[in-house]
Parts: C-alpha cells; sequence; structure tokens
C-alpha cells in the first residue's frame, strides 16, 4: 500500500499520527484518492506484545498529486499548537518538514519536486533538498 511514508518527531508520535490520519480523511481535495494506515515502522521486541504505531503509510491515487498532498499535511502542522518536525520519505528519498520550512516557499518546492515521482523525483533516486 505505501508510496508515501510520514513520521512525527514527538514523543507522542501515535497520536500525532492519528490526529493527521483524521485530519487527512477530512480534507474535501484528497477525498478519494488517497489511503491511510498507521503502521509500525518496525515489529515488536520479543519481550513486548505489541508495537506503538510510528508511521502514517499513505497510498496516492493516479490523479492526486505530492504536491497537493503535502499542502494538506503542511495546513496540518502548522494547525498544531506546536508543530511537529514531519519525516516524508518515499522510497530511498527522505525529507524533514520543520514549522520553518513550512513557511519558505522555495524549501516547500525542492520538497515537493523531490518527493514527486517521475522525472527528478523521487522514482528516480534522487536524494532529498
Amino acid at each position: 500500500m505505501t508510496d508515501l511514508v510520514v513520521e512525527v518527531r514527538e514523543a507522542d508520535a501515535e497520536d500525532e499520527l492519528r490526529s493527521l490520519a483524521d485530519w487527512l480523511r477530512a480534507d474535501e481535495t484528497l477525498e478519494g484518492h488517497l489511503r491511510s494506515r498507521v503502521a509500525s515502522a518496525a515489529p515488536a521486541p520479543a519481550d513486548h506484545m505489541g508495537a506503538g504505531f510510528d508511521v502514517l503509510e499513505l497510498a496516492l491515487g493516479t490523479s492526486l498529486s505530492t504536491a497537493a498532498l503535502v499542502v494538506s499535511l503542511l495546513q496540518w502542522q502548522l494547525s498544531r499548537r506546536r508543530a511537529p518536525a514531519l519525516v516524508l520519505s518515499r522510497g530511498d528519498v527522505r525529507v524533514e518538514l520543520t514549522q520553518e520550512a513550512a513557511r519558505d516557499e522555495e524549501t516547500l518546492r525542492r520538497v515537493m519536486a523531490v518527493l514527486e515521482p517521475g522525472e527528478g523525483g523521487a522514482a528516480d533516486g534522487d536524494g532529498a533538498p
């Protein structure tokens, strides 16, 4: 299912990821074009009953651009009292979005370009901005 993975840099990452998943489900511009699930990035240690959820896996429909998704992610991030840093991953490409980066147009253009599949983007294995 995974097309893009989102991690939150917070102690209560699971709560933040669930909030983000709810935000994306409520975003009318993404309706019907995005599937998501909160998951664990690693298996549970042998001495634990289960792992916490620490990533949000997103599958984008063909008509949804990465840019539209990133805009929604940034809107959620900026709506938080303390905006957590988000780490977006597509393949080997990992990009961290901080509150400061969300306000810098050039940084956002570079992030979107590097995460967009296709020419010059993540599917080509390009590095992070």
